[in-house]
């Protein structure tokens, strides 16, 4: 038996968008039912090279396959200017739940841009007006770019608003997509009046505020994974429907975690979970809804979920490079 190995374009040829989101839904119901096992994220701290290790391990039971992983993936800042790597690289094992076989070892980096931008897809179909039309991005970063791919498999996007301190950044994105949509840069305020906004930045202050957003906006705020980092305003949070992916996580690294550690934001604040509304235990958007707000950390049931799609994908379509990994000699 062989092990496939997944490069970054492997991992997205393989990562089909709308299987994509149906797994990354499937997982959020999983982990509801109680049918998923997702021990806590792991750090390795490392300050002697600005940078540290993360291990994200789960297996999860859908209703028809189940799947289990670790992801493992570091954040070192100096890594661009000092070595010419990445910042942020991961590597993802994808095993058999019944034999624990290592089927696939794959990227991890592609693979956490196409969940991070599957689970924005989830709760958007869940939480935005059923005719939204307009996507608003704030942060032209590479995770803008699965994100805007994601909710327009779900809601019939035709413009696209891109704020970015970075002019360049706005125009490559234009680039990518003007032929697509009607895709132009502008401020946060006009990226957050469209049908629906996502931020993707790494801010520690937030930079979108309540008089940004429209009336029936929804926003994913998908920037914040760690403690510290904050892109809203906490008027906007205490003020909207707030669903968020997990309250461990969100409460400690997620975009409500500075105002829920300062005491201006409790459980009562909170709507509920993206896994009761996905298996309705809650409503998602509601007639009598104005700004909703889904806070998402990322969790290893989205990454083991989305290499499951990858993972069949290419080994139905022979792809990847299998190999010996264990030495079976089969």
């Amino acid at each position: 038996m062989q092990t496939l190995l997944l490069s970054s374009e492997d991992v997205d040829e393989n990562a089909q968008m709308p299987e994509v989101i149906g797994a990354v839904e499937d997982a959020f119901a999983a982990y509801e039912r109680g049918d998923a096992q997702m021990p806590a994220k792991s750090y390795i701290d490392l300050p002697e090279y600005n940078g540290d290790f993360r291990s994200m391990p789960a297996y999860l039971a859908a209703e028809t396959w189940d799947a289990a992983g670790i992801k493992w993936v570091n954040v070192h800042p100096d890594n661009p200017d000092d070595h010419g790597l990445p910042t942020v690289m991961g590597t993802m094992i994808y095993s058999d739940p019944e034999t624990a076989f290592p089927l696939a070892i794959m990227d991890g980096t592609e693979l956490t841009m196409k969940r991070t931008g599957a689970a924005a897809a989830v709760a958007t179909d869940h939480l935005a007006v059923e005719d939204a039309t307009s996507l608003g991005i704030v942060g032209a970063g590479v995770q803008s770019y699965t994100q805007l791919d994601a909710i327009s498999s779900v809601r019939d996007i035709e413009k696209v608003v891109v704020s970015d301190v970075d002019d360049g950044a706005i125009q490559r994105f234009v680039d990518r997509y003007d032929d697509q949509f009607d895709v132009r840069g502008g401020s946060i305020s006009e990226a957050g009046h469209c049908d629906v906004l996502s931020t993707v930045t790494p801010v520690e202050s937030p930079i979108v505020s309540a008089d940004d957003l429209g009336d029936h906006t929804h926003v994913n705020a998908m920037g914040a994974d760690a403690e510290g980092k904050h892109e809203l305003a906490d008027e906007v949070l205490l003020a909207a429907k707030l669903v968020i992916d997990d309250y461990k996580q969100c409460t400690h690294s997620g975009e409500i975690n500075v105002p829920w550690n300062e005491g201006l934001l409790d459980d009562d604040d909170l709507y509920g979970e993206i896994g009761e509304i996905v298996t309705g235990h809650r409503e998602g958007r509601t007639a009598d809804d104005g700004v909703t707000v889904f806070d998402s950390t990322g969790l290893a049931i989205q990454d083991v979920a989305t290499a499951h799609v990858v993972y069949e994908h290419a080994d139905d379509n022979d792809n990847g490079t299998p190999f010996d990994l264990l030495g079976l000699g089969n």
